[in-house]
């Protein structure tokens, strides 16, 4: 089994910036992929970033350019650097890991709320 334990969420202004964190525990040998999804109210969850763990990295249209996904394997912990926030960017974000072969693995989630 892998944990993940996620931080940074909270409550910030349009423009403003958060950077989230993940850490991993547990059976954490061959990890591959990980990333961040997110789930806006009455809205499907849907993919922000993911990154390989040769540090590939993939985007959602909505947030490129503004959000920058890294990790750091030596700590087993993957961030979401996100600046320029929108309200529209207001949803519950989760982590997730991949472990070889193919168990994905997900956080418990972190709020964020973009609002004047």
């Amino acid at each position: 089994q892998v944990q993940l334990v996620e931080s940074g969420g909270g409550l910030v202004q349009p423009g403003g910036s958060l950077r989230l964190s993940c850490a991993a525990s547990g059976s954490i040998f061959s990890i591959n992929d990980m990333g961040w999804y997110r789930q806006a109210p009455g809205k499907q969850r849907d993919v922000v970033a993911s990154i390989t763990s040769g540090g590939i990295t993939h985007y959602a249209d909505s947030v490129k350019g503004r959000f920058t996904i890294s990790r750091d394997n030596a700590k087993n912990t993957v961030y979401l650097q996100m600046n320029s926030l929108k309200p529209d960017d207001t949803a519950v974000y989760y982590c997730y890991v991949v472990r070889f072969p193919n168990y994905t693995y997900w956080g418990q989630g972190t709020q964020v709320t973009v609002s004047s």
